[in-house]
């Protein structure tokens, strides 16, 4: 199964307001993302039907083990790629944080692995 980069998002969006507020609902992801509620009902229904998410009667949406694991993966590549980009290169946090976002996406685990292998290798180890 592909998953898009906004499913990714969605994913990511989903894990960490789980960790912030423990209860994640379709007009909570709107809320955080500015996207319309129609867009993210459409977008639970795919991830839902990926095996990604499962939605609980009440609407709370929860990461599935799969979901989760796919989630944690891009939010490590996010965290990490930023802290790159701030610490290493100099980047400014904004610039970091929006070109983080855009490349957790298209990068291969093997570049992603060697990244970090790198800078952990050179006593940068965020």
């Amino acid at each position: 199964m592909a998953i898009y980069e906004s499913g990714e998002d969605y994913l990511e969006t989903i894990l960490l307001l789980h960790a912030k507020t423990g209860f994640v609902r379709s007009v909570d992801i709107a809320n955080e993302l500015n996207y319309s509620k129609p867009s993210i009902s459409r977008a639970m229904n795919i991830l839902r039907e990926n095996g990604l998410i499962t939605v609980e009667p009440g609407g709370q949406i929860v990461l599935t083990e799969e979901g989760r694991k796919k989630a944690e993966s891009v939010y490590d590549r996010h965290v990490f790629i930023t802290a790159f980009f701030e610490t290493v290169l100099g980047i400014d946090k904004e610039t970091a944080e929006k070109d983080a976002c855009r490349i957790e996406h298209i990068i291969s685990e093997k570049s992603f692995q060697a990244l970090k292998k790198y800078t952990f290798e050179h006593g940068n180890k965020e």
